[in-house]
């Protein structure tokens, strides 16, 4: 997969879970990391997990805040001189439910941030350094962007925007940033804990690889798209699922 000696990333939701997760895979890679999310004390344990100060740097602040995106995307230029790679891992899932019931306020947290946060993120990057350097972009989707998805409707209609909006910057940014996003199905972290919690085997027995996905299998897939081996890689939704779509049902 090569090294990323001397590049640097700024994950979003990288506190813990897949964020850290793919923080950490770039780090083992030899990249420097700006990890964001609102806690600052989980952002600091996030820090020392990833080896320190020297190669991860802590913004904390809310995806949907314009001056904290701003902040974020300064910080990794002032910090470590480059902006390489960017990963755009922030969502949120408040309601669960079908979608006739949906409270529209809900519906449009969602959406601004899992959706208008991750453009407003990519447009200070590309703004800030990657439109005269170039670079690679991650977004962090899902399989419920894919298909329909019971109670959580809502999200799956979000992370179905990811999708599209990954195949429109690819065009919109190509040559210069290349543009991907993986799609996982069930990963074993706090945020999917309500899908899979108690019942973990029978979940499990659904997808032919036998388990659940961990955040290490989504970081591994990271690096690949973010590195120089996917190089001619873009506008691409890598679906990371343990086999689970192909069953069909």
């Amino acid at each position: 997969m090569g090294t990323m000696d001397g590049r640097t990333a700024l994950v979003t939701g990288g506190s813990r879970g897949i964020g850290l997760a793919i923080a950490q895979s770039l780090v083992d890679r030899g990249a420097r990391v700006v990890v964001t999310a609102r806690k600052p004390d989980a952002l600091a344990e996030a820090v020392a997990q990833l080896g320190g100060p020297d190669v991860a740097v802590a913004v904390a602040g809310h995806a949907g805040d314009a001056a904290h995106r701003a902040e974020a995307v300064r910080t990794a230029v002032d910090a470590f001189g480059s902006l390489d790679m960017l990963v755009g891992n922030v969502g949120v899932n408040p309601v669960y439910g079908p979608m006739v019931d949906l409270d529209l306020d809900a519906f449009r947290k969602i959406l601004d941030t899992n959706v208008v946060s991750s453009l407003g993120l990519v447009q200070e990057a590309w703004q800030a350094w990657m439109a005269e350097h170039g670079g690679s972009i991650l977004f962090v989707a899902s399989v419920a962007g894919l298909r329909s998805s019971e109670n959580i409707g809502a999200y799956g209609v979000s992370k179905a925007a990811m999708i599209n909006l990954t195949t429109q910057l690819a065009v919109e940014l190509g040559p210069t940033v290349r543009v991907n996003a993986v799609a996982p199905a069930v990963v074993k972290t706090r945020f999917a804990e309500a899908l899979y919690e108690g019942r973990e085997a029978e979940v499990a027995a659904e997808y032919p690889v036998g388990r659940l996905g961990t955040p290490e299998d989504v970081g591994e897939a990271a690096a690949y798209l973010l590195g120089d081996g996917a190089a001619w890689v873009t506008g691409q939704t890598l679906v990371l699922d343990g086999g689970r779509l192909s069953r069909g049902r």
